[in-house]
């Protein structure tokens, strides 16, 4: 005799966290919902890649900060093995470039480690349904992004630079990040001064944060 029962077969999701008391409690969490199941969990992305096809999850939480691989190269791998994941990053840098490189990398939502528990399920209810799930903060942070300046006297590659600097990077770190000579920043960062009537990194900064040209 047939039933006419249908099983539902659970959301899989996978979690790469090097802290052991975190990625424990989000397993024991998720798999506490009869909707959801935790295939594996992993302290590096190096493991993760290793199994990530196998697997196949439908979702997989991201820590940033991790031994050997970063978090947001990780991404980028998982992705090109399984472009239709949905990866969340769950970390304690939420500065705006961790947010940034998280996204361009492709992940679909991003949480502060401090997430409840109640508000990390929702994220994942929220990303199946197509959506990008971000803490409250992060939220503010891209609203805040969308609101820059449109009248800024700086351009774009010296707003990059203008934003770097406000991260506390030196002018080395910045001509590294964006592949070109330290020379060239230097150049970028006495234009920004000379548009911006200041003689100093501190009150270039101050006046780019108060016109929201950063």
């Amino acid at each position: 005799m047939w039933s006419n029962t249908m099983t539902t077969i659970p959301t899989k999701i996978c979690i790469v966290e090097d802290n052991f008391v975190i990625k424990e409690g989000y397993k024991i969490l998720i798999d506490s919902i009869s909707k959801y199941h935790v295939v594996n969990t992993y302290t590096s992305c190096e493991e993760a890649l290793d199994n990530i096809e196998s697997d196949a999850p439908d979702v997989v939480l991201m820590d940033l900060e991790l031994p050997g691989m970063s978090g947001i190269e990780g991404i980028g791998r998982i992705k090109k093995k399984l472009p239709k994941a949905n990866i969340i990053v769950v970390s304690l840098h939420t500065d705006k470039e961790s947010v940034f490189q998280s996204f361009n990398a492709g992940a679909a939502g991003f949480m502060a480690k401090a997430v409840s528990y109640s508000d990390l399920l929702d994220g994942i209810d929220e990303v199946l349904q197509g959506g990008a799930p971000l803490s409250k903060e992060i939220s503010r942070m891209v609203i805040e992004s969308f609101q820059r300046n449109t009248d800024s006297p700086l351009s774009r590659r010296e707003t990059e630079v203008l934003e770097k600097l406000a991260e506390g990077k030196s002018y080395s770190q910045i001509a590294d990040e964006l592949f070109v000579h330290r020379e060239t920043i230097k150049t970028h960062i006495k234009n920004i001064y000379i548009k911006l009537g200041v003689k100093s990194k501190a009150n270039a900064i101050e006046i780019g944060r108060h016109n929201k040209y950063i």
